[in-house]
C-alpha cells in the first residue's frame, strides 16, 4: 500500500446548512493517530488506542485511510489484507460529521485501492442494530452472510457478518 497509494483523492460535499466542503481521503499517517484515537473514543464503547492505531499503519499488510477538510480528521477507515482478503475492521465518522457521505467516499476509496491490490473478497462486522452502517455497506455490494452472537460488548449486542466479492 505504502508505495502504491500516493495519491489524494479530493472530494466536495455540502454540510447541513448548504455550505461546500472540500474532503480530502488519504493514507493514514502516523501524526493522525491522536485526532483518529479521539474519533474512535466518543464512538466505540471498546475503542481502539491510539498505540493500536499506530501499530496498524506501520504493518506492511494494511490499508488505513483518513477523511480530513481544513487539516482537520473527520473520518477514518482500516482494512488488514491477508493474500487475496481483507478484513475491514474500523469504520469512522465524527459525530458531527455524519449524514453528509464522508463514510461513502471512505469505503469507496478502499474498496478501490482493494481492487487494485488483487483483494477478491473482503468481510466485516457490524452491530445489528446500526441500521445506517449496513445501508451504507449494501449500496456497495456488501451482502449478509452470517451472525455472530454476543459479539459485541457494551453493551451486548449480536453482530452481522458482510461479505464483499466471493
Amino acid at each position: 500500500l505504502h508505495k502504491e497509494y500516493r495519491r489524494q483523492r479530493q472530494m466536495c460535499i455540502r454540510d447541513r446548512r448548504g455550505a461546500e466542503k472540500m474532503i480530502q481521503i488519504r493514507e493514514m499517517q502516523v501524526r493522525d493517530t491522536n485526532a483518529v484515537a479521539e474519533i474512535e473514543r466518543q464512538i466505540f464503547s471498546q475503542p481502539w488506542s491510539r498505540q493500536g492505531f499506530l501499530d496498524a499503519v506501520n504493518l506492511g499488510n494494511t490499508v488505513f485511510l483518513v477523511a480530513e477538510e481544513n487539516n482537520r480528521i473527520i473520518g477514518y477507515i482500516g482494512m488488514y489484507l491477508a493474500m487475496d482478503e481483507g478484513e475491514i475492521t474500523n469504520v469512522a465518522v465524527a459525530p458531527v460529521e455524519r449524514c453528509h457521505g464522508v463514510g461513502g467516499m471512505l469505503l469507496t476509496e478502499l474498496l478501490k485501492i482493494a481492487e487494485n491490490k488483487g483483494v477478491a473478497r473482503i468481510v466485516l462486522e457490524v452491530r445489528a442494530s446500526n441500521d445506517s452502517a449496513i445501508r451504507l455497506y449494501e449500496r456497495n455490494g456488501f451482502v449478509q452472510c452470517g451472525m455472530r452472537k454476543g459479539f459485541y460488548e457494551f453493551p451486548k449486542e449480536d453482530a452481522y457478518v458482510m461479505v464483499h466479492g466471493h
